[in-house]
């Protein structure tokens, strides 16, 4: 009988602490769920170099602290704003104004920020860096800084000069074009910049103004493209292919300065990478184009100083980073220059206007 009262009396205090635990489980999972739905729900269709950006747990948890829950796509910079599901998106992020220009006219939009900033530079490696030098294309400043004479180059590629032709050639004299590897000029925007530099260089580096020079400098720059044979359509690909292929496959690749940065930080590169600031240059600035309100919301949160230094990890130049990016830098014996020779873009309708014509003689 005594035994029989034991076992009722623990069966008893079992049942009490399951109770307990599913009531605690139960308030638990509620307050979860609240705080779930007091968050709203951006997404986001992005140029593919952010994705890493995007979906970083700092950067997510950081967002997730200003109410949002961010769900994000890649598709190229250019290719977005022609995408036939744009409207369903909260936010639009280009890699830069003249898609984001070109996105805002496709669909109705509420705003646009330009939050983060990089130049476009020029990935390679330290035997073809030397071979440049050596020809007069390119010099080394403050041992840490290697910068490329653009029009020098632009005139080796017009000519169609090859790597073995080059004088001195020892380390990299193979038959192939001497070509800056880019994305697909007809939907990313990294090539666009490549394009927009070309053009001012063609132009006597005056920014082209008018409908008939945009014409000429379009059948100019159209070999530079149609050499490559296939090209990526974002940017994501190119680099990947310096990163993993090497040397054999990209000698030169035309990327956003941020995408190098952020491996030199984890400390990803090989010691026979380097990484060419061209003279002239220009600038990229990734705008966020909001399409709801979600999407103002993005725009607000991107300002956050935060989320702001988590950007400056993945190489963006944001307001106040570029002295820790300058000290991150140091440690991995690279410099991060003060870019004062910069090329401005055409206006977006002869931008355009090449991109065509580029895109219509490819196609023949």
């Amino acid at each position: 009988m005594q035994a029989k009262k034991l076992l009722s009396l623990a069966l008893g205090v079992l049942m009490l602490v399951g109770v307990i635990a599913a009531v605690f489980w139960s308030s638990g999972k509620k307050t979860a769920n609240d705080a779930q739905a007091s968050h709203i729900v951006v997404k986001v269709l992005t140029g593919s170099e952010k994705m890493p950006l995007l979906t970083d747990p700092r950067f997510e948890a950081a967002m997730a602290r200003q109410g949002l829950i961010i769900e994000a796509r890649k598709a190229g910079s250019r290719e977005i704003a022609v995408r036939s599901d744009l409207a369903s998106f909260d936010v639009a992020f280009p890699a830069g104004q003249p898609a984001a220009a070109k996105i805002r006219q496709a669909v109705t939009s509420k705003a646009a920020e330009s939050v983060l900033v990089t130049p476009m530079v020029i990935a390679s490696w330290k035997p073809v860096a030397e071979l440049l030098k050596a020809n007069g294309i390119v010099r080394e400043a403050d041992g840490a800084l290697w910068v490329i004479d653009m029009e020098k180059l632009l005139a080796l590629m017009t000519k169609g000069e090859r790597w073995r032709d080059l004088p001195g050639n020892k380390s990299y004299a193979v038959g192939k074009s001497i070509l800056i590897s880019t994305t697909d000029v007809r939907t990313s925007n990294s090539a666009a910049q490549f394009l927009a530099l070309a053009s001012y260089l063609f132009n006597g580096r005056d920014v082209v103004a008018d409908s008939a020079t945009a014409s000429k400098i379009a059948d100019q720059v159209v070999p530079f493209f149609a050499k490559q044979g296939f090209q990526e359509s974002s940017s994501a690909g190119p680099f990947e292919d310096y990163m993993t292929i090497g040397l054999g496959k990209v000698p030169l690749v035309w990327v956003y300065e941020s995408q190098y940065i952020e491996q030199a930080l984890k400390g990803a590169l090989k010691s026979d990478m380097v990484l060419l600031y061209p003279q002239p240059t220009v600038f990229s600035k990734h705008t966020a184009v909001a399409l709801s309100d979600p999407g103002m919301r993005f725009l607000a949160a991107l300002k956050d100083p935060e989320v702001q230094a988590i950007s400056a990890d993945y190489g963006y130049r944001v307001e106040g980073s570029g002295d820790t990016l300058k000290q991150k830098l140091q440690t991995q014996g690279m410099a991060l220059p003060d870019i004062i020779d910069v090329a401005d873009a055409p206006a977006h309708d002869f931008l355009e206007q090449m991109i065509s014509e580029i895109e219509t003689r490819l196609s023949r």
